[in-house]
């Protein structure tokens, strides 16, 4: 199963102070907009998501069809298609995807721990 590029997406009390901090590790701006409280930071292949008062807590960030680069791939495995191979293995989701839809769409799942995981497509 491929699940696209990953990233760890931090719910931050103040954005700017947070980018000013991950400028500081290296980190540089590769997306998103202060003023719609989120963005996308990057090191090498590492990527970070900062995003204020958008959620509670931290989760693991899966994007299909995207590379490190947010750049399309050619071929990926559909979120619809990666829900159907978790729900066969018994993965329980917290959010489902609609099956009867294409292009963009999402699914949330909890590990053991209860650490959340984001599966997010965006074509």
């Amino acid at each position: 199963m491929k699940l696209g590029a990953f990233s760890i997406s931090l719910s931050v009390k103040d954005l700017q102070k947070s980018k000013d901090f991950y400028e500081k590790l290296g980190f540089i701006t590769m997306a998103g907009a202060t003023e719609q409280n989120y963005l996308i930071m990057k090191n090498g292949s590492t990527l970070i998501g900062l995003f204020q008062a958008m959620f509670d807590g931290n989760m693991l960030t899966f994007n299909p069809g995207w590379d490190e680069n947010a750049q399309n791939l050619e071929s990926f495995e559909d979120v619809r298609e990666i829900q159907k191979r978790l729900k066969e293995g018994g993965v329980e989701l917290d959010k489902e995807a609609d099956e009867t839809t294409s292009g963009p769409e999402h699914i949330y799942l909890k590990d053991p721990d209860g650490n959340m995981i984001l599966i997010d497509q965006h074509r």
